[in-house]
Order: C-alpha cells, then structure tokens, then sequence
C-alpha cells in the first residue's frame, strides 16, 4: 500500500503520521513522537536562544552543531519509520511537512538580535531539518502551509480519533492531513521506474 508520512514539528521533536486513502476516506497507520535534539548536547532543543547571548563565532558554530545533530536524529528516525511500514509491505511515497506563513529570515547576526526572529528561526530549522532527512532517503518533500488546510477535510480527520485513541491532539490531525496532501500530490506525479533512483524535489503548496 502507497502511504505518506505527515509531520508537524516543535522544539526538538516532531509529531508524525503515517496515512494511506484520501481525505474522504482516510487510514492512520501509524503514529510516533520523533525526537530531533540530543538530549546531551547543550542547547539543542532551542539553538538560538542558548546563542543569543554568545559571541557571534561561538553561537554560529553551536547552531551548527545543533543542526548537524538534529539531522542525522532526524534521518535515523525517519529510515526507522520507513522501514517499520516496509515489513508490513507499505510503500512510503512522499512526506508532507507542515509549515507557516513567516517571512524569509534575515541573516544569523540579525536573527539572533531579535528575540522574536528567534523563535521563528528555531521553528523553521526544526522543519527544515525534517524536510533534509526526507530527501536525504530519496522521498519527495511537499510544504504544506497550516491556514491553507480545508476545514471541511479537518472535520473528517477529527472524527478518526474516536476509534484511534489517544494520542490525537492537533498535532497528529494537521500531520495527517499533511501526509494526506503529499500522497496525493505523489499520485499525480509520474511513477519512477523499478530500480531507477527517486526524484530528490521539494513541492510547495
């Protein structure tokens, strides 16, 4: 079966889905919490608010470190996931990771001189950083921005919980609609021939 895997991230975790169907007739696979900061390294859950009172050099190489440890959790995860659903013989076909509406960000100097580009900077290297490991196995990446979510189709997505069970917050009903919006978007794309490499892309809608 083709699923997708839907994502809503926060500070150093994510929630994830994975679904198979349509919005009308939606199916959760599976669901898991997906820890993207080591708990041992300083600072990694929020990066940018343990930089902020560093000497630029310093800050700039903790950020980096965050990112580059937040990553490679993050691929292991996501291989963990896709191979979890391989054994039960379902095709990953794309990931959707929800995103918001800010602004480009300006460079790190002047990020880290506003505490609220901080807290947008860390939200979005949090969402990046999934968006990195999905392509890094080869999955087709589609940005999905919350306020663009059809009501209607969350109303369904809402009901799936009463047979499901907990955990069934927001964040696991805006991930499944957000693997729902990648798995169809990979539907309509053409299919990659048996043994040929996937297409690395990044779709926004």
């Amino acid at each position: 079966m083709r699923v997708a895997l839907g994502f809503r991230a926060h500070s150093g975790w994510a929630a994830m889905v994975a679904v198979a169907g349509t919005f009308d007739s939606p199916r959760v696979l599976d669901r898991r919490r997906m820890v993207v900061a080591h708990p041992e390294l300083p600072g990694s859950k929020q990066p940018y608010h343990a930089a902020e009172e560093l000497p630029f050099p310093e800050a700039e190489a903790l950020i980096q470190r965050a990112t580059e440890s937040s990553q490679a959790l993050a691929c292991e995860a996501l291989e963990s996931a896709v191979n979890s659903l391989g054994r039960e013989e379902h095709e990953v076909a794309a990931c959707g990771v929800l995103m918001n509406s800010a602004r480009p960000l300006p460079n790190l100097e002047s990020i880290l001189a506003s505490h609220a580009l901080i807290h947008t900077a860390e939200g979005a290297m949090f969402r990046e950083v999934l968006i990195h490991a999905a392509r890094e196995l080869n999955l087709t990446v589609v940005c999905v921005r919350e306020k663009e979510l059809d009501s209607d189709s969350m109303k369904i997505i809402a009901t799936l919980g009463r047979h499901l069970g907990p955990p069934w917050t927001q964040d696991q009903k805006y991930a499944t609609a957000a693997g729902l919006r990648a798995l169809a978007e990979s539907d309509r794309e053409p299919r990659v021939p048996s043994g040929s490499p996937r297409v690395r892309s990044l779709r926004r809608v």
